[in-house]
């Protein structure tokens, strides 16, 4: 079974999230901030990371960046899963090191197709 970790501020996201991705037989790890991300990243080695860009303490932006210095036995991909539909935006992600992007509010299909397209669906 393959791992995603949900990382968002928000616990309805969270939790909407959680109940597609169970649908799609994954095991679920969550975190509310970049800075926890990194810990359950250590702990859980997820396949996948869902990354929300604007958390406190630490945002998905400087998580990506903070991801590319961890050593990890393997990097999980990573979806950033964003309100902000700005091509500046997406472009600064990819190039930070998220491999996919899914706009807010996402369904089944859509985030399904994007885990596809990552390679872990």
């Amino acid at each position: 079974m393959k791992t995603c970790l949900i990382v968002d501020d928000s616990k309805v996201i969270r939790k909407v999230a959680r109940h597609i991705l169970e649908t799609l037989n994954f095991a679920v790890v969550e975190a509310a901030d970049g800075r926890e991300a990194l810990s359950q990243c250590h702990a859980h080695h997820p396949d996948v990371v869902l990354l929300d860009w604007n958390m406190p303490v630490m945002s998905g932006m400087e998580f990506l960046r903070a991801l590319g210095d961890e050593t990890l036995p393997k990097r999980p991909k990573v979806v950033f899963c964003t309100t902000e539909n700005g091509m500046a935006h997406i472009r600064a992600a990819i190039e930070a090191g998220a491999d996919e992007y899914v706009m807010k509010p996402f369904d089944r299909e859509t985030l399904e197709s994007k885990l596809q397209i990552v390679g872990v669906a």
